[in-house]
């Protein structure tokens, strides 16, 4: 297992540890002026007093899980064509395909797009007692804006971040820089109504940018105009030609996307660079049952080197395909068992006890339920009834949407400061971290621009941005 060295908050450098609330009010006036909160309403998350420490050891794991990811992602992509051209089975292509249009699959199947991969990689990882836990791998992440803003807000305030206070948007730039090539650096981020609680995150983006040099702006897909040398957004770049767009909405929501169309069509063409590619098969979270499938072990010891095999062996949790087609009695689904038993039918899942189901439920991808920790279900936190109808329903929808079954992996405790704004005191909260690494990739160069670590109370099951969640970028901490 990777190694997990997480320092509670009583090892910290206590000038870090404010006693008064100064620097709870600097760091809350530096995200109003960046348009994250507003002036008369309460914070939605809570700060902390100091970004999440992190040990030299866990801090070079960040660093080098990046060039991993992108191995994988290069591998899954070459798996699924390999698949398609019939020089791997024909079932692996088939689950990623599961409940997309075929115009879609033809799109992102032309030659042109074949070796195109996200520029942008953010994981979602888990420190445990036994090692970091991978539970998503997401191209098109939001908080790129947030972990940004708060990067830097730590950084005025005299704290060294991982990836430093600028890190986010140098290496967003970076990464637009070695896309456009020769083109103008003239940049459109779009985001779709599906996306819009992301929008003043983006426009912070776009802001940013102006200042490394790129002309970039944050618009709505309606404001894009198609003319014959590319798509223009009047509003914004005049009768320029966009050289690259940064998508930010999903796949599923298409057909909700106006002038989609156009913009396939421009990438089609060469007119214009789109980023992440239109490539379904590699948003799905069922990659990471691929992973661990028994069948395709030889490709993944092929394409892969024994470093990388070694790190993603013990980051990706088991993850299994719900799939409702029935096996023969000789048959088992591989490594699922249920008290010591091989498992052959999902039903005897629902029956297992509350102890046995410490399993996690979500859809693969291509869903309104697939993003932002929507749709997860914990086989431990449901009553029995409630996780046979979860099962059922995964089962149900396969056609459409397919769902994955992952082992649940409980984070490590640790300790932070917060500010309550309610009581106007800081406070210490005891409770598990999810860590998002945030990548920008450039060829074979992956690059660590920063981490936002996201902390809920111990008694929340699922990890993400709610009310009681604090949420901060990461420190290296230095031990003695």
């Amino acid at each position: 297992m990777t190694e997990t060295t997480l320092l509670p908050s009583h090892t910290a450098d206590q000038s870090l540890l404010f006693s008064d609330d100064s620097e709870f009010r600097a760091l809350r006036d530096h995200l109003t002026t960046d348009g994250f909160l507003h002036a008369q309403q309460p914070i939605s998350w809570r700060l902390a007093s100091t970004p999440f420490p992190l040990s030299s050891s866990n801090v070079a794991f960040f660093h080098g899980l990046g060039h991993h990811l992108l191995a994988f992602y290069q591998a899954c992509n070459r798996l699924y064509l390999d698949s398609v051209r019939g020089q791997e089975p024909s079932w692996i292509h088939q689950y990623l395909d599961q409940g997309k249009p075929k115009a879609l699959l033809d799109y992102a199947r032309m030659n042109r797009f074949r070796d195109i991969l996200p520029d942008v990689i953010r994981p979602d990882v888990i420190p445990t007692d036994q090692g970091m836990i991978m539970t998503e791998l997401d191209s098109v992440p939001g908080g790129i804006g947030l972990t940004g803003s708060l990067s830097r807000a730590y950084a005025e305030r005299g704290t060294d971040v991982v990836g430093g206070g600028n890190g986010m948007i140098a290496g967003f730039a970076s990464m637009i820089r070695h896309r456009t090539g020769d083109r103008p650096l003239r940049v459109a981020i779009v985001v779709s109504d599906e996306s819009v609680s992301y929008q003043q995150e983006m426009q912070w983006v776009a802001g940013q940018l102006l200042h490394h040099g790129i002309d970039a702006a944050c618009l709505h897909p309606k404001d894009l105009k198609f003319t014959e040398e590319g798509l223009v957004a009047p509003g914004y770049f005049g009768n320029e030609i966009i050289s690259m767009i940064y998508r930010f909405f999903e796949l599923f929501d298409l057909p909700n996307i106006p002038k989609a169309e156009l913009i396939m069509y421009s990438a089609k063409k060469g007119r214009t660079i789109i980023t992440p590619p239109f490539k379904p098969w590699l948003e799905e979270k069922l990659a990471f049952a691929l992973f661990h499938h028994p069948m395709v072990e030889q490709f993944w010891e092929k394409a892969l080197t024994g470093e990388t095999l070694d790190v993603l062996q013990t980051t990706i949790p088991r993850t299994w395909v719900l799939d409702p087609q029935p096996l023969p009695p000789s048959a088992i689904i591989p490594g699922l068992h249920v008290e010591d038993r091989a498992v052959s039918d999902w039903k005897v899942l629902g029956q297992a006890s509350q102890k046995q189901r410490r399993y996690v439920i979500k859809p693969s991808g291509f869903s309104e339920l697939a993003w932002g920790s929507r749709g997860v279900s914990i086989g431990h936190d449901l009553s029995q009834a409630k996780w046979i109808e979860v099962i059922d329903s995964a089962l149900t929808s396969f056609s459409q949407t397919p769902s994955i079954l992952q082992e649940f992996h409980k984070g490590r405790l640790s300790t932070l400061k917060y500010f309550d704004e309610d009581h106007q005191v800081w406070k210490t909260m005891e409770g598990r971290t999810r860590l998002s690494p945030y990548y920008c990739v450039e060829g074979d160069q992956v690059t660590l621009n920063g981490i936002l670590a996201t902390m809920c109370p111990k008694d929340k099951k699922i990890i993400h941005g709610m009310r009681d969640a604090i949420m901060i970028p990461c420190r290296e901490e230095m031990c003695a």
